[in-house]
């Protein structure tokens, strides 16, 4: 077991123990960088066709993992170079990006829950074999939690429920609208951007208070 892994499970076990003993929910956070979702078809415009993704690592969500393959992407005012690509494969593909992200390129990006991509603006990205020009698919993601169905019971969190997020020390914030995604698929993890972990002074192992 790597590093990262021991100190996830070490959070996942804190954080339950705390909640038997003061009914209080901590959870993980991760700070997620901009990163590219692709579907089968961009996959072999960008690559070749045939390629497969090369597993670069695992995440912390099951069946999720970081990809070797990197992209450039590009917007009217300017590019993103080694943007990282996420596997496994997606019916459509889709850029998540910071809103500092979006100055460089020059696109405004809505806020919106993963996959939820229509009316959303495109870019341009760009491999080692070829070029993809997706019409829509660029959002900023909203923040949320996942957490397992097991864990959810427990906690007394249903999937889709608004929860909000407290962390302390210097730059205490609260994380307003955090939308819980719960089941098969998801583990205890609260997801937000490089813009709200800059923000409030996230750095290495974090964690926060979840207010219902």
């Amino acid at each position: 077991m790597d590093k990262g892994a021991v100190q996830r499970s070490v959070q996942l076990a804190v954080s339950e123990a705390l909640f038997r003993k003061t009914g209080r929910i901590f959870v993980p956070v991760a700070s997620s960088a901009r990163h590219i979702h692709l579907c089968r078809a961009d996959v072999e415009k960008l690559f070749g066709k045939g390629y497969q993704l090369q597993k670069f690592r695992d995440l912390s969500q099951p069946g999720q993992f970081a990809c070797k393959e990197q992209l450039t992407v590009v917007g009217p005012k300017g590019q993103l170079q080694k943007v990282r690509v996420l596997g496994p494969e997606r019916k459509a593909t889709q850029v998540e990006i910071a809103f500092t992200d979006s100055f460089a390129l020059g696109i405004r990006p809505p806020v919106r829950m993963s996959g939820k991509t229509s009316g959303t603006p495109g870019c341009k990205l760009i491999g080692p074999a070829g070029e993809a020009d997706i019409s829509e698919g660029v959002i900023v993601a909203a923040r949320h939690l996942h957490l397992s169905a097991a864990q959810a019971a427990m906690f007394g969190l249903k999937d889709g429920q608004s929860v909000s997020l407290r962390s302390e020390g210097e730059r205490a914030v609260v994380f307003e609208n955090v939308i819980v995604r719960a089941g098969n698929g998801h583990d205890m993890e609260v997801h937000i951007d490089t813009d709200e972990a800059n923000a409030a002074a996230m750095a290495g192992s974090t964690m926060m208070e979840v207010i219902r």
